[in-house]
């Protein structure tokens, strides 16, 4: 029997995900991190992204984060998600009309919102398309 990791998904809302896994792969501000038990410690912040979870039973399940906190012990990966889904719930219209109003807001430069926030909620839409493309290739190749 492979080695496991305790793994619980959480956001403000509810509780996504609790249950045995053999590994985490999560999108972090630096960069792509994939925890494995017994991994060393550590606290990092998550970009919107996907949370893929590679269970004890070997199915993969995939989660859609807004960005967050991932803290990992040796026996304990958690991710506090601001806003988390499951990855095939999702609303892909919802997605696109995002990313459309963002971008327009990012090449109007009269527009009244902040191009901060405009450049933050295309980054979350195109995490959430990808979540949805690469769930929908996932599926193809089974």
């Amino acid at each position: 029997m492979a080695m496991t990791i305790h793994v619980d998904i959480v956001s403000a809302e509810k509780q996504i995900f609790s249950g045995l896994a053999q590994a985490v792969f999560a999108s972090a501000v630096l960069g792509e991190v994939g925890i494995y038990p017994r991994h060393t410690p550590m606290l990092t912040r998550l970009k919107p992204g996907e949370v893929r979870v590679l269970k004890d039973n070997g199915e993969e399940e995939q989660y859609y984060v807004s960005g967050g906190m991932l803290e990992v012990q040796p026996h304990v990966v958690t991710v506090l998600a601001d806003s988390a889904l499951r990855a095939a719930d999702v609303d892909e219209a919802a997605a696109l009309q995002a990313k459309a109003d963002a971008e327009k807001a990012i090449n109007d430069g009269s527009a009244k919102r902040d191009f901060a926030e405009a450049q933050k909620e295309l980054a979350e839409a195109m995490a959430q398309l990808r979540a949805i493309e690469r769930l929908r290739s996932n599926s193809k190749g089974r």
